[in-house]
């Protein structure tokens, strides 16, 4: 049997199923909590139809337990991970990216959260003009620092 990765368990499993079904999509780049993990349902792609063809999901507050019923439930997508971002980093443009200080809730793939969860440096890391010019290494929390600017005050020695 393949093992599946480990992610977090929701924040508060009493609040799992009680979270609006409509939700930003994607985005964001940093996460701070894991509210529930969807499976949603098709019936158009054979799963039951319970809400007048309308698609609808099922909220897990683990992840093992979404995408085990996921590949037992005909019509059912992959999980997606319904988390909230106390703070975010919006890129309105390609290449330009603004700090956000609102909390928003958003639905991701589950391999996202495989970036490191957002601490105090993660945003100002990112948007430092000494971060790594693949800024996305320090959300994966494997950047490594810049080296130092500063030129040698040694002068070099050239022997002909």
């Amino acid at each position: 049997m393949k093992r599946t990765r480990r992610y977090p368990t929701a924040v508060d499993p009493t609040k799992v199923g009680k979270y609006p079904a409509l939700a930003f999509s994607g985005g964001g780049y940093v996460w701070d909590e894991v509210l529930e993990y969807r499976v949603w349902c098709h019936p158009e792609r054979g799963a039951p139809d319970l809400h007048d063809g309308n698609d609808y999901f099922y909220a897990f507050a683990t992840y093992p337990k979404a995408l085990a019923f996921s590949r037992r439930t005909r019509g059912a997508e992959v999980p997606l991970v319904l988390i909230r971002q106390r703070q975010y980093i919006d890129e309105p443009s390609p290449g330009r990216f603004k700090h956000v200080k609102r909390v928003r809730i958003t639905e991701w793939k589950v391999e996202w959260l495989r970036r490191a969860r957002r601490n105090r440096y993660t945003i100002p890391k990112f948007l430092s003009p000494a971060a790594p010019a693949n800024r996305l290494a320090i959300i994966r929390g494997i950047a490594k620092p810049r080296s130092s600017s500063k030129k040698s005050t040694h002068k070099k020695r050239v022997v002909h």
